[in-house]
């Protein structure tokens, strides 16, 4: 199914309709600021079991939560003075921070790991549905790396839904971009290290 959402205003029933998928367990494809994401909620462990089997059981460490604003990745990660002072500097926006993971992350979306990617992605609609939900997304963009020239596959929701038949919904909101999120390890005290150079430069 195909879900139409317009970032300038997302309709609140459509919304609560992609949450509702969300809350029985549903695996989505939504957009961001950056590409587009498979994501299901962090409280449904077969959902993120699913998530994994469709990006070809990726690994865990490449998997990021999307949280509505500070506050909420404040819940689910441990953000001290250092790593708040550049979340609020750059966030919303195209950067995943690696932070030390609270005891709120689940035991299947940490897959032993002891630290969580975390995203505010400059995005209305993947705002919305994170606040609707109440709690984080657990997500993965949609695979870049078998599409070749076909940029339209990663980019187009009617084309990600033809390639993605498995999802329970594709969020439509219309073109996602090409470039992938800035990733900004944050796990030294005081220290912010740029693992992988995406769509900015991050703002110290």
């Amino acid at each position: 199914m195909r879900i139409r959402l317009y970032p300038e205003n997302p309709n609140e029933r459509t919304v609560r309709q992609v949450v509702e998928l969300l809350r029985g367990g549903g695996v989505i494809v939504c957009p961001t600021d950056t590409v587009y994401a498979l994501g299901c909620a962090l409280d449904q462990p077969k959902a993120i079991e699913r998530l994994r089997a469709l990006r070809s059981g990726k690994d865990a460490a490449e998997m990021a939560i999307v949280c509505a604003e500070i506050g909420q990745a404040a819940d689910y990660a441990k953000v001290d003075n250092f790593a708040f002072k550049l979340l609020k500097r750059n966030l919303p926006g195209p950067f995943t921070f690696i932070l030390p993971a609270s005891s709120r992350i689940t035991d299947k979306a940490m897959v032993g790991r002891r630290t969580v990617g975390v995203r505010i992605p400059d995005n209305p609609i993947a705002q919305a549905i994170v606040r609707e939900l109440g709690m984080p997304l657990v997500t993965v963009s949609v695979r870049t790396d078998d599409v070749g020239d076909e940029v339209e596959y990663i980019t187009d929701p009617e084309l990600i839904h033809e390639r993605y038949p498995e999802v329970d919904a594709v969020v439509d909101g219309g073109m996602g971009g090409l470039c992938a999120s800035t990733v900004v390890d944050c796990t030294a005290d005081g220290e912010a290290v740029v693992v992988r150079q995406g769509q900015r430069e991050l703002e110290y």
